[in-house]
């Protein structure tokens, strides 16, 4: 019986952005576990590098290093994308997870409520910027090298249908659906390339920094359990590797993957119809 434990990336060459907390931490650490090697792109290279040293240097373990990326910035994707390919040779796996939320914007001095009219209008472009267009341009400038090998994987994290469109959660719920259309239509611009893209989510708000003072307030209020980081791994690896080969444009969710699953049953159990439909569908 195989399971996720079992998925090994020995030789593979990984990016995760905003992998220096959270979900991407947890994310990047085990594509390291599973003998990837994989650079930590973060805003935050401090994070990003203490994140590195708890996951390198063991027995079965890929290399890691930590790059400092704005995903907003196109030059930096291209440069972190660059240097992935110089230091390692190759480029393979692609884990878009960097982002801003409603956190970001519940710190604001001049934060009122998250009511689209009473949002500060810079930040609400700044969340567009990064999560959509950072998104894109992290991919755009990695695909090339995903095709030159051959062989290579896109993960767009996203969030939850009901966050996506939850009241008082924009310009967050925009950007996630956003980043379905984005999946959707990479996943059918990049058939026949060896390529794939698909969108993976925790399933339920996860416990970390990304989400606001008022969203773990009301969690524990109503005695709503917060998700470990964690349920992200068995799914993210699997799409990881070459038994996902030709899923594409699919949309999977962390938490219904329990670890003991085998992979045929983990798979299916965390299949979730997408949050588009695509050209065609019934």
């Amino acid at each position: 019986m195989t399971t996720s434990a079992d998925i090994r990336l020995d030789g593979r060459v990984a990016i995760v952005t905003g992998a220096g907390n959270g979900l991407g931490r947890a994310m990047a650490q085990a594509l390291v576990r599973a003998g990837a090697n994989v650079v930590f792109a973060d805003l935050d290279v401090g994070a990003a590098g203490a994140a590195v040293a708890q996951a390198a240097f063991k027995p079965g373990c890929g290399k890691a290093l930590a790059m400092a990326c704005d995903i907003a910035r196109k030059s930096d994707c291209e440069r972190v994308v660059a240097e992935t390919a110089r230091l390692f040779g190759a480029l393979h796996i692609v884990v878009n997870n960097a982002g801003k939320g409603p956190a970001h914007l519940e710190n604001l001095p001049n934060y009122k409520s998250m009511k689209f009219w009473e949002t500060d209008a810079d930040m609400w472009a700044l969340v567009i910027e990064t999560n959509v267009i950072g998104t894109y341009n992290m991919a755009r400038a990695a695909t090339p090298s995903l095709i030159g090998a051959g062989w290579g994987r896109l993960v767009n994290v996203t969030t939850s249908l009901a966050t996506m469109q939850r009241r008082e959660n924009s310009p967050y719920g925009v950007s996630k659906t956003a980043i379905e259309a984005e999946t959707l239509i990479w996943a059918q611009d990049l058939e026949g390339t060896g390529v794939t893209c698909n969108s993976l989510i925790p399933g339920g708000a996860a416990d970390t920094d990304f989400v606001s003072a008022s969203g773990k307030r009301k969690a524990a209020e109503t005695g709503q359990r917060l998700l470990e980081p964690e349920v992200m791994i068995a799914p993210m690896l699997w799409l990881a590797s070459t038994h996902s080969d030709g899923v594409a444009g699919k949309r999977f969710v962390g938490k219904l993957w329990l670890p003991e699953m085998t992979l045929e049953d983990g798979a299916r159990a965390a299949l979730e119809p997408p949050v588009l439909r695509s050209p065609g569908s019934a």
